[in-house]
């Protein structure tokens, strides 16, 4: 080998030793925002809880502007308790999901219940200006500080779109299902723009019998001084859109048994306008609306409460701003059940509490107190009806003898109810007993629509209250002893065709009517059926002893 050749080939290896050194390759680029990233400190997002543009804008918008906001990986913060585990996602800066740890699945799925959008976050932000749309819910946020030293821990978050900026601070309260929510925009939003707070189009189902549980999809809200509403999903036909004019006390997202809230904080920056848009229908149940809440910035800053819980009475009660009327009781018939039904949950709730027990054996001593209660009522009530039937033959001479003299025969009825102590009224007396306990069924029919709190509560062979037996012992124990109940009562009274028909017809009808309605209901018509046997037994003896010194007589 040759000089020449020697000297190519060092010269060759100096090229490729020197050449990185002289010319070093230009920096990686950074991930996109799609990407996954090791992040200290963070949760890597599920595959199913990628975050997706929310399905419907709140007012006609231009084309969302490009966000000029630092791209970095895409990352999850987690943040649990005993009682939740809520996720924040980076993309829009968003809550994403809130796991329910004490709440587990009833349905086909296994785990907790989460709250989550099936995709979409269950909150994120937009702004708009005049007609353009500021699209903070597809900007990657960076985050600013994370404070878990205290009781509360705090998010802060910061993202660019173009000439605004949206700073978001999440405020977590423990064991609370609350999250409070300051922002501040600054650019153009904060002197003439709104901050656009959409909800998730959907959420999940977790409960035993699905398609009612999609059935209470729907939002509610109160508009100030006006009392509160809630339109369910199947009451929006597919792209038809109502508006709420504000301000608005609160706005919230709901299924069943759960629900995310967005409350006013006092008077700071009101929700001055809530729309609500369907969407397209994938099943004969609707499952799929968009909610927005418009929220209109104060000197650049907004603050509100959010609530993302279980539909429990102590717990909406505790955040006040009649946030409890978020989950009615009565339907259309609110004014009237929800006092009423409020009152009954309210005892109940006392009753599992101070006596520590079930809500199984609540219902029985519950239905049993009621009769106690009614005692009085009921025995005076069946004491007048006896009464009734006593002087009913010297009733129907008079009218026999008067027929063709009004007159006469009214001031004749009224002689012999004043001689007897009795009064033209006394004659619905004898419906008296069995109308006595209708209300308090008929507040528990809607105490059971949507309590949580018998949610998957066992009670014997019942592995939930809240369900239909699977058995329909229940329900047969039930109608059984309403017709005994009704053949004790018409013991030693007079032949009546219409009440001997009404003995086998209502026992019969109430079953079928309760068959399919929740177990707990049916258990506490049975147990206050039952304790009510006792004294019908008692009211014909008595009777019976009455006939007995008026055939002597």
């Amino acid at each position: 080998m040759d000089r020449r050749t020697v000297l190519a080939l060092v010269l060759v290896a100096a090229v490729i030793l020197l050449t990185p050194k002289l010319f070093p390759p230009p920096p990686a680029p950074i991930l996109p925002a799609d990407s996954v990233g090791v992040v200290a400190d963070t949760v890597r997002p599920a595959a199913d809880s990628q975050v997706t543009t929310p399905a419907a804008a709140v007012t006609e918008a231009a084309p969302r502007s490009e966000s000029l906001a630092v791209r970095i990986p895409a990352e999850t913060l987690l943040v649990a308790d005993s009682n939740a585990a809520l996720s924040f996602v980076n993309v829009g800066g968003a809550l994403q999901a809130v796991e329910m740890l004490q709440y587990r699945s009833l349905g086909g799925e296994q785990g907790q219940v989460r709250l989550e959008g099936r995709g979409s976050p269950l909150l994120s932000f937009r702004g708009i200006v005049g007609r353009d749309t500021v699209a903070f819910d597809t900007a990657t946020f960076r985050i600013l500080a994370r404070d878990a030293s205290g009781r509360t821990e705090r998010i802060a978050w910061e993202g660019i779109v173009g000439a605004d900026t949206l700073a978001i601070e999440y405020a977590i309260d423990p064991d609370s299902f609350l999250v409070k929510v300051d922002g501040r925009v600054r650019g153009p939003l904060a002197s003439n723009g709104f901050i656009l707070m959409d909800f998730a189009p959907t959420l999940g189902s977790y409960e035993a019998d699905s398609i009612d549980d999609q059935r209470h999809f729907g939002f509610a809200y109160e508009v100030e001084r006006r009392g509160s509403k809630g339109t369910a999903f199947g009451k929006l036909d597919p792209a038809e859109r109502v508006v709420i004019p504000g301000p608005l006390t609160w706005v919230a997202l709901k299924s069943k048994y759960f629900i995310v809230g967005v409350l006013a904080r006092d008077s700071v920056s009101p929700m001055a306008e809530f729309s609500m848009t369907g969407l397209e229908r994938t099943s004969r149940t609707p499952t799929r609306a968009q909610g927005t809440a418009v929220i209109q910035p104060r000197q650049g800053a907004f603050s509100l409460d959010v609530y993302a819980g279980p539909q429990q009475a102590t717990r909406l009660q505790a955040l006040g701003r009649d946030f409890e009327n978020s989950n009615p009781y009565g339907g259309f018939m609110q004014p009237v059940v929800q006092p009423f039904a409020g009152l009954v949950m309210s005892v109940l709730l006392w009753m599992r509490h101070t006596f520590d027990i079930g809500y199984g054996w609540v219902l029985v001593i519950f239905g049993v107190a009621v009769r106690l209660i009614l005692w009085p009522l009921n025995q005076t009530a069946m004491r007048t009806s006896m009464k009734m039937q006593r002087i009913q033959p010297e009733l129907t001479a008079l009218q026999t003898r008067y027929k063709s003299d009004p007159q006469k025969l009214q001031s004749e009825m009224m002689r012999v109810y004043k001689e007897h102590g009795m009064s033209p009224f006394s004659m619905f007396s004898g419906c008296l007993p069995l109308l006595l306990p209708m209300p308090v069924l008929f507040a528990l029919f809607f105490v059971f629509q949507s309590t949580i709190e018998f949610r998957g509560v066992s009670f014997l062979w019942l592995a939930d209250i809240s369900q239909k037996d699977p058995f329909y012992i229940l329900p047969l124990v039930m109608g059984v002893s309403m017709f005994v109940l009704s053949w004790i009562g018409t013991r030693n009274t007079p032949p009546n065709p219409q009440a001997k028909m009404m003995m086998y017809i209502f026992p019969v009808m109430m079953t079928f009517l309760l068959a399919n309605l929740a177990s707990g209901l049916n258990l506490y018509y049975a147990v206050q059926n039952v304790a009510a046997l006792p004294q019908q037994w008692l009211i014909a003896n008595e009777r019976a002893k009455a006939a007995s010194k008026t055939k002597k007589g």
